[in-house]
């Protein structure tokens, strides 16, 4: 009888968007931590001094999933969103066959590269296309194994919490 251990952590997703469209990726990345996804931004997790380059890399290379930001005005000249899109079918390529990765998001009606053409995609701006997006996220969180109960990894007991010294006041009004 040999049962496979499922690991409580949240789904690692990493955003490549362009920078055109950070407004609406901002959206969908408080939507993904909201509903308990661990959403990569660059905005949020790139820290002051980082080679970003490195640390986009990294990201990637240690998310459970891609979703990659399409949209109109999407330049298709940026070179960073090409770079990051190419590394991300680099790692998509060596996961198992059927492996959901990448997953090609329409922000709004636009054309889909040809490159990531071979991955279904979803119309973000459609009705249920988000419902869509959490359905296919959760089906990798099965693939993966992993479930993520806040109630067990939260503080029991009063040893469990930890313990801040109070330094000041804060006025409040």
């Amino acid at each position: 009888n040999t049962s496979v251990m499922t690991e409580n952590r949240k789904l690692r997703v990493f955003l490549c968007h362009s920078k055109n469209d950070k407004p609406k990726v901002r959206k969908l990345y408080n939507r993904l931590i909201a509903d308990g996804f661990d959403a990569w931004l660059d905005e949020v997790k790139l820290m002051p001094g980082q080679d970003w380059e490195l640390e986009i890399q990294k990201a990637v290379r240690s998310s459970d999933t891609v979703i990659v930001c399409l949209s109109k005005t999407a330049s298709t000249k940026e070179k960073k969103k090409k770079k990051e899109i190419r590394f991300a079918l680099d790692i998509a390529d060596e996961k198992p066959e059927g492996t959901i990765f990448l997953i090609p998001t329409r922000l709004e009606e636009c054309d889909v590269p040809s490159r990531i053409r071979r991955y279904q995609w979803i119309d973000l701006f459609k009705r249920f296309g988000y419902s869509k997006l959490k359905e296919s996220l959760y089906l990798r969180m099965n693939s993966l194994n992993i479930r993520f109960d806040f109630k067990e990894i939260s503080p029991k007991t009063n040893q469990d919490f930890v313990k801040a010294p109070l330094l000041g006041f804060i006025s409040a009004s």
